[in-house]
């Protein structure tokens, strides 16, 4: 079977015909397949700009176009591009469907590269298939563009805010995720973590479709929950359970570290070593040895372990079905709270107590929403970061996130490649 046939196959043009695949060898002496494209004589010249049919001005000088590998064998398309005189554009070089611009990828290239980008590390990608790392970082970059301008954003219900920080120096990145039980995408990537880096993502967004929104899961970060009440006061506004449980775990470790030191500097015994994670972990994953060392502590008066107990006696609130008697376990809670002496925790409470409203939305949102998927997708962003040991552009980082997270609609080929 020839060459030019499997291409019919895969990969056809309208005006165009391919003709000879000649086995040759590059400069370091490996084996590449050339394949030589014409033009047919019946075929129409577009413009490049506007795709507009225009008579013939000149060629230019055959240039070499990568495609798909064969049998690990680098595949070349040949061919010598046409200029046209377009009556709006002037001379002007043709549109060729297989490349764009003055790329020397082909596009189904650009698509297989980003393909294997998702799985692979972009150097790893780049060496398998003999290109630079720019060149993958091109490819993606022009998949990630097209599924920008050919995504839906309509019929979102719900969304979900955080941040990440994804370089030293606490640089912050905003993202905005879709968190309907249909469909769990990353919608938006702003720099910092400021007002108004929430405040673009709104205007991207759109009046229409900010107004229909229902449900916004988010942290207490202030510039958000400002932007929120502001942007989208007709959608409930849920703080979760989960960033509540990180408040109480910092307050626990900060009250550990402190006891810790106070009981070294009396000479009495250590018995808060090696205890940071039994007093943090759910009692289902901690080890057996965390647990004993936790059976130790128990025994002894501690506000460590007070600040524990405190934790864990607030969980059952998320266990009511109706608000009023929630209401009636929140505010005993707070009481017991207030009438112990760790400072750390009666923080807590003040913060809880300062945002009562956007905590008890929790259970008109019926338990279905959670900025839980929201910090799920910071996992992955945060593995996509680390894959690449790290961005140093905004854009790079902003490209390799909406290829990972955003599932974006990809390019329709005639052949899958992959």
């Amino acid at each position: 079977m020839l060459v030019k046939t499997i291409l019919n196959h895969c990969y056809k043009f309208k005006s165009f015909v391919y003709k000879n695949a000649h086995l040759l060898s590059d400069d370091k002496r490996n084996p590449i397949i050339i394949v030589d494209i014409e033009a047919r004589t019946n075929g129409q010249k577009l413009c490049s700009a506007c795709q507009h049919p225009s008579p013939g001005y000149d060629r230019l000088k055959p240039r070499t176009y990568k495609f798909v590998p064969l049998w690990g064998i680098p595949v070349f398309f040949r061919y010598a591009r046409r200029r046209v005189n377009c009556p709006i554009h002037g001379v002007i070089v043709e549109d060729i469907p297989w490349a764009e611009g003055k790329g020397h990828l082909t596009t189904v290239f650009k698509v297989f590269l980003s393909f294997w980008a998702k799985h692979l590390s972009w150097s790893t990608v780049a060496k398998i298939y003999k290109v630079q790392w720019y060149h993958v970082f091109e490819s993606i970059e022009w998949v990630v563009e097209y599924g920008l301008g050919h995504r839906c954003l309509d019929k979102i219900k719900a969304i979900g805010i955080d941040e990440i920080q994804y370089r030293m120096g606490h640089v912050y990145l905003t993202l905005v995720y879709q968190i309907d039980s249909y469909s769990r995408r990353l919608l938006y990537i702003g720099q910092d973590r400021k007002a108004k880096s929430l405040l673009r993502f709104f205007y991207l967004f759109g009046q229409v479709r900010t107004s229909a929104l229902e449900v916004v899961c988010c942290d207490m970060w202030k510039p958000y929950l400002k932007v929120i009440a502001k942007k989208v006061p007709q959608a409930l506004n849920i703080l979760d359970r989960f960033h509540i449980i990180k408040k109480f775990n910092e307050a626990i470790d900060k009250t550990r570290r402190k006891e810790a030191q106070e009981l070294e500097d009396a000479g009495l015994e250590p018995i808060l070593k090696h205890s940071r994670w039994c007093l943090l972990k759910n009692k289902k994953n901690q080890k057996e040895s965390q647990l004993a060392k936790l059976k130790v502590l128990l025994k002894h008066n501690l506000k460590s372990v007070k600040c524990m107990l405190l934790r864990e006696a607030f969980q059952k609130f998320w266990t009511y079905r109706s608000t009023y008697w929630a209401k009636r376990f929140f505010d005993q809670w707070m009481d017991r709270v207030n009438r112990s002496n760790i400072d750390a925790m009666k923080k807590v409470a003040k913060m809880l107590k300062r945002h009562e409203q956007l905590i008890f939305n929790w259970f008109k949102a019926k338990e279905h929403f959670s900025n839980g998927i929201a910090e799920g997708f910071n996992n992955k962003a945060k593995l996509t970061i680390k894959k690449a040991y790290g961005f140093k552009l905004f854009r790079t980082v902003q490209v390799a996130l909406y290829h990972q997270l955003g599932n974006l609609p990809v390019p329709e080929l005639t052949h899958t490649f992959y």
